[in-house]
């Protein structure tokens, strides 16, 4: 069956996310000649920046808004929009509740900025993520509940939970943790105990792993795009190409409604 054009909408919580969770996805669909649509729903305003990074008078928003452009133009996103929220911060901190933060917003009226983007659009499928955001960060959580209602208001067909095979990521862990170590890499916290490692969801939720590997060279440019905050020494880039290229040439889904037991390699029906 040759593949039929459609256009995938992915909505994020902040610039970079869609390289990390989707970018293989999103250059493979690419690809395979479907329209991709970028939507972020805050600038990042809260990240951290080393100093010396922004020129003066540049804000960080204005920074990752320029490195968004930049990692979709890699990617080969054919729009990129942003919803206007601000950045809500780490979970418990003061910014979850400043004026205009995306955890503030009333799920309604941002799942209705989205939807009119989707109906514009005429969206096939959106990706959001899992209801845990996949390790509970605020803005992420939203995305899950914006996104979900989005498509529920503009009848897009089908909808993906970007999320981690919690059981697949602890493996792999395990298995390649000290060649990344001797390597020069420290390993994130969360990551570092593979044990104690809760991000992502058990195994048996996943129903949709996309093998990425051909475009991962692809993701990681995308990803190296976002320099303010990912910079040669961070986990992401810090990695051996090889063990880079294993860990993140899958990515996984969860399809909403799929009946039990299904089991896909693509977002794209006729991709199969």
């Amino acid at each position: 069956m040759r593949p039929v054009p459609e256009t995938l909408v992915t909505f994020h919580a902040h610039p970079d996310d869609e390289c990390i969770a989707t970018g293989g996805v999103i250059a493979a669909a690419v690809a395979a000649g479907h329209r991709v649509v970028l939507v972020v729903a805050t600038r990042g305003e809260v990240g951290e920046v080393d100093d010396g990074v922004l020129a003066d008078g540049e804000t960080l928003a204005e920074r990752r808004e320029v490195e968004t452009a930049r990692a979709a133009a890699i990617l080969g996103i054919a729009r990129m929009e942003f919803l206007g929220y601000r950045d809500s911060g780490m979970v418990d901190t003061p910014d979850n509740d400043a004026p205009g933060s995306f955890w503030t917003a009333d799920v309604e009226e941002a799942a209705e900025r989205l939807a009119a983007i989707l109906r514009e659009e005429r969206a096939d499928a959106l990706t959001v993520y899992d209801d845990n955001g996949n390790y509970g960060h605020p803005d992420h959580i939203q995305v899950h509940r914006v996104g979900v209602r989005a498509a529920e208001l503009a009848g897009t067909p089908r909808v993906y939970e970007a999320t981690l095979n919690r059981d697949a990521v602890k493996r792999l862990v395990r298995e390649r943790r000290d060649e990344a170590i001797a390597a020069g890499v420290e390993f994130p916290p969360d990551i570092d105990d593979p044990d104690a490692f809760t991000m992502g969801v058990p195994e048996d939720r996943i129903t949709t792993t996309v093998d990425v590997s051909a475009f991962v060279d692809r993701k990681r440019e995308a990803l190296a795009a976002h320099a303010s905050q990912v910079d040669e020494t961070s986990f992401f880039l810090a990695m051996p190409i090889e063990v880079f290229r294993e860990m993140f040439g899958t990515e996984w889904f969860i399809h909403r409604g799929a009946l039990p037991g299904t089991s896909e390699e693509s977002l794209f029906p006729t991709d199969r």
